[in-house]
């Protein structure tokens, strides 16, 4: 007769059903959700692949190709169509189109990134502002955004312009933003009536704490979904804005360049050479169709309404 020992009373898996009930009982956070939500979304995924990578090209474009950005050559490589040498081909003065092409990516890129991120953070502060003085005190502010929403954007770049006599990047981005977060605060200041309503709003008023106060530490944190989603959408805006003010000679100007300075510059010999226009504005169109599905993405991943 074999005897018993107490590996015979084993029950096999116990270890599997274990890690299986411990995997099950693993709390679920908000950004964990969130992270799980935009993984499924492959079309956001893919638009920050896209993204990611069109940012490599911009800070180590110079430096694959080997041509610096003002070099030219002579006459005999000009207007040369995309081949080994040259990628995306040179332009009417001999230079490397990819080089500025990446280069130009870096002014387009950083005056979207810039220009969305001073328009939330001003929209942010005065909408929530608005949202927790409300009554006449909210009427009045919210009449001044309608006031300065009313103005054409164009008209007030253009004006800024001729009364600063630049043509600058700071110029154009002060004149962008002048009016461009009014938008934005009518969003945060609409999620912010709703949150100010909240027992731990009424508590910290109740305790004398300034407005700006429970602004910064209680309404922006529990809206910060929609600031976010709400910045991303803006990126685009900006970088269009700015590839049309350059296309029409009011943005950069040389010695700089931008996706819209080249394109302006290549709007003349479209017909001759059309990759030196099809070049950057194939990158302003990749660009703002990444940040408008990193957008979407986003949004869909942030908001709590939307979750299973």
């Amino acid at each position: 007769m074999t005897e018993l020992t107490a590996k015979d009373f084993v029950i096999e898996g116990a270890s599997q059903i274990e890690e299986q009930e411990r995997f099950a009982s693993r709390p679920v956070t908000y950004g964990r959700d969130a992270w799980r939500r935009f993984r499924r979304n492959k079309a956001a995924l893919t638009a920050a692949v896209l993204l990611l990578a069109l940012l490599g090209l911009v800070v180590l474009g110079p430096v694959l190709s080997g041509y610096p950005i003002h070099e030219r050559t002579n006459a005999m490589t000009r207007n040369l169509p995309p081949d080994a040498e040259h990628w995306f081909g040179t332009d009417t003065m001999g230079r490397d189109l990819f080089t500025r092409t990446c280069v130009g990516g870096r002014a387009s890129i950083a005056i979207g990134l810039v220009g969305a991120v001073i328009v939330v953070v001003i929209g942010t502060l005065y909408g929530g502002l608005a949202a927790l003085l409300g009554g006449r005190a909210d009427n009045l502010m919210m009449r001044l955004v309608d006031i300065l929403s009313s103005v054409p954007n164009l008209l007030v770049i253009i004006l800024i312009s001729v009364m600063l006599d630049s043509k600058s990047i700071s110029t154009m981005l002060f004149a962008m933003t002048v009016t461009g977060w009014c938008p934005t605060a009518r969003i945060v200041r609409s999620q912010m009536l709703q949150i100010s309503q909240s027992e731990y709003v009424m508590a910290a008023k109740l305790m004398d704490i300034s407005p700006l106060s429970i602004v910064l530490r209680h309404l922006i944190p529990n809206t910060m979904s929609v600031i976010i989603v709400d910045t991303t959408f803006r990126i685009p805006g900006f970088i269009f804005s700015e590839a049309f003010l350059s296309y029409v000679g009011l943005g950069v100007q040389p010695p700089q360049t931008s996706w819209g300075a080249l394109a302006a510059a290549a709007q003349g010999m479209f017909q001759f050479y059309p990759w030196q226009l099809l070049f950057p504005a194939g990158a302003i169109a990749l660009t703002m169709l990444a940040f408008t599905l990193l957008g979407d993405g986003l949004r869909d991943a942030l908001d709590p309404k939307l979750r299973r």
